[in-house]
């Protein structure tokens, strides 16, 4: 028996975890007799609003028909966040069918409006089980070094300048590169090396960027750079203009809660913020908070206050142009310190 646990909330990116994970226990098998994948419609079966994983249990305890294994799937399972809600897949664990490998998907469905985290129970059922761990949409680094994997393993060849200058258009939308990177092997064969001049026509739009990089660039007062980052997370990932004003909030609700605030490290920040895990994000608004001094962290209040009010009617400016003006004022701000 072989259990696999893909997380991540990049669809794009689980999507093609999960179909590598599927050919790795398929090998050379019969998918229409091995595969059962139970998703969100299936838990909600009757057509009502309570999602049940019975589908998934009893897809899991049933014996393969001419064939060795079978290989159940279980997708959209961040409905399920309630320890009473995962307790039947967790008793299967306690005497699982040898013949079943699992590959279970925790990503969100249609109804949800987050990636909740997995139950301490079925977490320590996966645990005992010695499941795999796959982490299909990792972030900084990771994130950079999953676009290096599959440079690697890529039919084409990229010198330093081409994929630099892929990692630059797709940002934070690594999913896309499988299907430049084939597109690339199509046209140019298989065993080609590519230049940066030779690849920027299959390229398209610059994708999305993580918020840290947005506030990053203001962070450093350097508007045209937060301004273009502004633009490719507004474009290229589609962000509503409310949830990059979320963002900006959070990012100076933390400076602020710092102002005045008797801190010498990090970890201190972090207490007051009430942070766990990494303290780097502390760090950031400690030295954003001692950058702006007091009257600068109020100004800042003051610009996404009334940008805030804009965005909701206060304004016929469009909603584009009103970031546009927050941006560059914040990036002022702390470029004047």
């Amino acid at each position: 028996m072989t259990v696999v646990l893909i997380t991540g909330d990049d669809p794009t990116l689980v999507a093609q975890s999960l179909r590598t994970t599927v050919a790795e226990l398929l090998g050379d098998g019969d998918r229409s007799l091995m595969v059962e994948e139970v998703a969100e419609e299936h838990y909600k079966g009757d057509g009502s609003n309570d999602a049940d994983l019975t589908p998934l249990v009893n897809a899991a305890q049933t014996p393969p028909f001419l064939t060795e294994r079978r290989i159940v799937i279980g997708r959209n399972l961040a409905m399920f966040t309630k320890g009473e809600q995962v307790k039947g897949l967790v008793q299967w664990f306690e005497s699982p069918l040898e013949s079943t490998d699992l590959v279970l998907v925790w990503e969100k469905g249609s109804s949800s409006t987050r990636l909740g985290a997995i139950p301490k129970a079925l977490k320590e059922a996966l645990k005992g089980a010695g499941a795999q761990e796959i982490n299909a949409a990792p972030s900084g680094k990771a994130r950079k070094g999953l676009l290096a994997d599959k440079l690697a393993e890529s039919e084409v060849k990229l010198d330093a300048g081409a994929r630099q200058l892929l990692a630059n258009v797709l940002g934070d939308d690594v999913g896309r590169a499988d299907r430049i990177l084939a597109t690339l092997a199509s046209t140019f064969g298989p065993g080609a090396k590519l230049d940066s001049n030779e690849i920027q026509p299959f390229l398209g739009e610059k994708s999305d960027v993580p918020p840290w990089e947005l506030t990053d660039a203001i962070d450093s007062g350097d508007i045209p750079t937060a301004l273009e980052k502004l633009g490719r997370m507004t474009r290229g990932g589609e962000r509503h203009p409310l949830q990059l004003m979320a963002t900006l909030q959070r990012h100076y609700q933390s400076a602020l809660a710092l102002d005045g605030a008797s801190v010498s490290n990090e970890k201190e920040a972090a207490a007051i913020l009430g942070m766990k895990g990494s303290t780097f994000p502390a760090k950031k608004a400690m030295n954003l908070s001692r950058n702006l001094g007091s009257p600068g962290v109020a100004a800042a209040v003051h610009l996404l206050a009334d940008a805030d009010i804009d965005l909701r009617g206060g304004t016929a400016v469009p909603a584009e142009a009103v970031m546009e003006v927050l941006v560059a004022r914040l990036s002022r701000l702390s470029s004047r310190r």
